[in-house]
């Protein structure tokens, strides 16, 4: 069996509070962190409403600092909105 990787280590929530792992995340890294289905994750991509993404050949990866600029874009536009 393969060691936990720093996302399994701390949880989904921990890794948004204590900063995302330093390598590229896979759409599997960013359903666990926002605890949403893999389909849901493909959905905002296909419709540009999620974190940005890009390509690698086939595969599907997000920088963790676009991840983390889009978590604070959401939050500003929530605080505005209230």
């Amino acid at each position: 069996m393969a060691p936990p990787t720093p996302l399994e280590e701390t949880g989904p929530q921990a890794v948004l509070r204590g900063g995302l792992p330093d390598r590229y995340l896979t759409p599997d890294d960013i359903a666990a962190i926002f605890e949403v289905p893999k389909e849901t994750v493909y959905q905002w991509r296909r419709k540009r409403t999620g974190p940005p993404g890009f390509r690698i050949g086939k595969h599907v990866r997000y920088d963790p600092a676009e991840v983390g600029a889009y978590v604070t874009q959401l939050k500003n536009v929530d605080r505005v909105a209230t």
